[in-house]
């Protein structure tokens, strides 16, 4: 879902559900910077309402809890970027 959606090649609901899917990740990623700046001190709103993934993961992202986050990285020239 992340990868550069014009080198997919996807269309009609597949380009859909994977602008979907980059949305919930870009909201993931201000999540996670918004914990990692009130973790330095800093005051600010945590954006867990963004989208529903944030929204679940609510929990286990700013509470208690130890969060494992699995990257599926690829090694191709056209994915360095990324």
């Amino acid at each position: 879902g992340s990868e550069r959606q014009k080198l997919t090649g996807a269309m009609g609901e597949r380009l859909k559900e994977a602008s979907q899917i980059n949305k919930s990740l870009s909201a993931l990623g201000n999540v996670i910077t918004g914990l990692v700046d009130v973790s330095r001190g800093k005051h600010r709103h945590i954006p867990y309402r963004d989208s529903k993934l944030t929204f679940l993961l609510k929990q286990s992202l700013g509470g208690n809890s130890m969060t494992y986050i699995v990257a599926c990285v690829s090694p191709a020239n056209s994915a360095f970027g990324e």
